[in-house]
Parts: structure tokens; C-alpha cells; sequence
């Protein structure tokens, strides 16, 4: 696993690609190898999605009657979801990029989406840590969710420029890819497993 200093390394790449900055693509590994390496940003958000597999068991057992649990089974299928939405939207962006000629692209697409989920993963927490130690701001904490999914995909969009530059179009179809489906696959997946809060 990249140790922290390599995964900072990664991040300020990304920052300097935001910043408009085209050094750092000398800072992000965008080879095979530096392709699969990037998937270890999974294991770096364990800590802030267990916050929020915390945060939804709690909101899940307030639909049930009192004294009822859910045991290990509920984290297990939590997992299961984070795994499928995490991996579908870079499947479907490897197919997107290979039906319009762009699959060159792949490497460097894939290295952004899973590094820059990182920042996003522990940033998403952090409101959510609001949210259970301060209930009386939840207006706050969804406006603020709302806020940093639009910061999401202004950066996700900005930096992904860097690579298929003279294609808006592709561009605009890479954000709604990433986002969309998980999206619905997550709420779709709860439902089915039954672990939404009703």
C-alpha cells in the first residue's frame, strides 16, 4: 500500500491540476502500474466510510423497534455496497472512453477519480461527524453536503480537462458517469439488501 507520503505526493498533484497548473502531471502516476496502485485509495477511506456505515446503521435502527439489532451482517452488506458503486462507475468509464476512441485516457481518468475520492471521502465524514455530535445543524450540514458535491464536480471536471481537453462534451459525460450511477446504485442496492432506513 502507497505510504502517506506517496498518497500526498498524489494529492498535490491533483491540486496543481486544479490549480491550472500543468506540473502536476509530473506528480500523478498515470502508467499501468500507477493505474492499480491507485486503487489503494479505497483502503486509505476505510476510517471515513466507517464513519458514515456508523452514521446510516444509527439513522437504520431508529426504524426499528427498540432493543432490535442488526449485527456484524449490516457492515458486511454496507461493504458490499461501497465496493459495487465504487468499481461500476470506472467500469462504465472505461467503456465510455473505449466507444469514443479515447481509451488512451483510461490510466490517467482512473487515477484521478480514485485519488481525488480521498480529500471528498474524509470531507463527507467530517459533516457527518457534525451531524452526530451537533443534530440541531442538520439544515446546515445538508446544505453543506449539497456544496461540496457541486465542489466535487467542478474539480473532478477541471482536472479531467487536463487530459481530453479539446472534448467538453467528454468531459461533461466522464462527471455525470462517476456521480449518477452510483448514486442510484446506492440507494438501489440498500433498498435490496435491506438496510434502508424507512
Amino acid at each position: 500500500m502507497p505510504p502517506s507520503n506517496e498518497v500526498a505526493f498524489y494529492l498535490r498533484g491533483l491540486w496543481l491540476l486544479f490549480l491550472g497548473k500543468k506540473e502536476g502531471l509530473r506528480l500523478l502516476d498515470i502508467s499501468d502500474r500507477g493505474m492499480l496502485r491507485s486503487f489503494y485509495a479505497a483502503i486509505w477511506c476505510l476510517p471515513s466510510m466507517a464513519v458514515s456505515w456508523y452514521w446510516w446503521h444509527q439513522n437504520y435502527l431508529t426504524c426499528l423497534q427498540e432493543g432490535v439489532g442488526t449485527g456484524a451482517i449490516f457492515f458486511v452488506r454496507m461493504g458490499l455496497i461501497e465496493a459495487v458503486c465504487w468499481m461500476v462507475p470506472l467500469i462504465l468509464i472505461g467503456l465510455l472512453l473505449f466507444a469514443l476512441g479515447a481509451r488512451d485516457k483510461f490510466q490517467a481518468i482512473i487515477v484521478v477519480a480514485n485519488w481525488l475520492s480521498l480529500p471528498f471521502s474524509y470531507a463527507y465524514s467530517a459533516l457527518i461527524l457534525v451531524a452526530l455530535l451537533l443534530p440541531a445543524l442538520q439544515g446546515l450540514v445538508a446544505i453543506l453536503w449539497f456544496a461540496l458535491l457541486l465542489t466535487l464536480v467542478f474539480t473532478f471536471s477541471r482536472i479531467v480537462r487536463f487530459f481530453v481537453r479539446d472534448n467538453p462534451l467528454l468531459v461533461t459525460a466522464l462527471v455525470m458517469t462517476l456521480l449518477v450511477p452510483a448514486m442510484i446504485l446506492s440507494e438501489m442496492l440498500q433498498r435490496f439488501l435491506g438496510i434502508y432506513p424507512l
